[in-house]
Parts: structure tokens; sequence; C-alpha cells
């Protein structure tokens, strides 16, 4: 199964991937780090499509996507989680991750990218810290052996 975790930094997509990845096996790949998967970006875009296209029915890979070009990636049977957290929250995470300091420039660009991904289409919402990790582990489970 393919599952991207879509959402804005600090959203709280690799948490829940680590959490997901804890009852349901499968490999995690981040944003670009599929680019180390050859030395051109065509060829290495190229290689990371067929992979995941593989995981649709294949070995489950997770998917975590911060950026919106990501998303063309995506096989149509991908399984979409759209992890939303409040601007807030997003701002003390990042803060938190650049020790204590938010260049303004970075917050100004946070909230500009605050709801970039509310139009998409996504099989799954989770509501950041007011949504269970095991609700939804369990709602994968069932599809997965589509129950």
């Amino acid at each position: 199964m393919l599952i991207a975790i879509i959402g804005e930094n600090c959203s709280g997509k690799s948490t829940l991937a680590a959490e997901i990845q804890k009852e349901i096996s499968g490999e995690i790949i981040t944003g670009k780090d599929y680019l180390r998967m050859a030395k051109s970006e065509k060829e290495a875009e190229n290689l990371f499509k067929e992979k995941l296209q593989r995981a649709v029915t294949g070995d489950n890979l997770f998917y975590v996507i911060s950026e919106m070009e990501q998303l063309n990636f995506l096989p149509d049977e991908t399984v979409k989680i759209l992890v939303k957290e409040n601007l807030s929250t997003i701002l003390k995470r990042f803060s938190q991750r650049m020790k204590g300091n938010l260049p303004a420039p970075v917050e100004e660009m946070l909230r500009k990218k605050h709801g970039m991904f509310d139009n998409i289409s996504y099989d799954y919402l989770y509501e950041g810290e007011k949504s269970e990790p095991a609700d939804l582990i369990k709602m994968l489970k069932d599809r997965e052996y589509g129950r």
C-alpha cells in the first residue's frame, strides 16, 4: 500500500509516519529523499515514480510530503492522509526546531503557506493534536486487509 502523508512543515507528518510504521511495516521516504536514488534529478524522479507505483500493490511505503509539486508523483491509487495543524502550533514547533529563534522571514513564509493543502482531495484527515494515531491506524489496517 502506498500512503502519502501530506501537510505543512511542522504539522506532525513525520511523527505520524513513525507511529503508523510501528503498526504497519513499510519504508518512509520524506520530501526529496528520492534524489539519492540516482545521479541526475530526472533519473531519480523516474525511478521514484516506478517505486511508488510498485508500492500501490506491493510492500508498504509511506511518502511524507510538504511541497505541493510532490503530489504530482503520486499514482491515482495512493492512500492520501492530510495532516492539519493550527498555525500557532506550527510556529511553536518550527521555533523549537530552530532552537527558539524563529526569524521573521521564516515566520512569514510559514504564514503564507498555511492552508496550502486545504483544497486537495484526500482519503483521511488527521487533525494534529485533536486526532489519535490509533484511530487512523485502525482505518488503514481495515483498508489494507479489506475489512
